[in-house]
């Protein structure tokens, strides 16, 4: 019998000091700000702190969060603005 995975996965956005905003996946969304500002996540962000977590969106699986985390990416500043003001997202 295979164990069931408890494991929630996100995809997550925060808006850095200069304005720009960063996207990612995580298992914990809290954590993984506080990693970045510490300096101790992306590179992109370390020359950016502080960071503000603004938006989350709970997925499925792994393979969800990071396919999400890759179509957050593609989108312009303007939707992922838009996002963020809408607050779609769940957490």
């Amino acid at each position: 019998m295979k164990a069931e995975n408890t494991t929630q996965y996100y995809a997550y956005m925060l808006r850095c000091a200069d304005g720009t905003i960063y996207s990612g996946y995580t298992t914990d969304p809290n954590r993984r700000t506080a990693l970045h500002n510490k300096g101790k996540g992306a590179k992109y962000t370390r020359s950016r702190l502080p960071v503000e977590l603004v938006f989350v969106e709970r997925c499925a699986t792994k393979r969800e969060a990071l396919q999400r985390e890759a179509a957050l990416k593609r989108l312009s500043r303007g939707e992922k603005l838009s996002l963020i003001e809408q607050g779609n997202g769940s957490f």
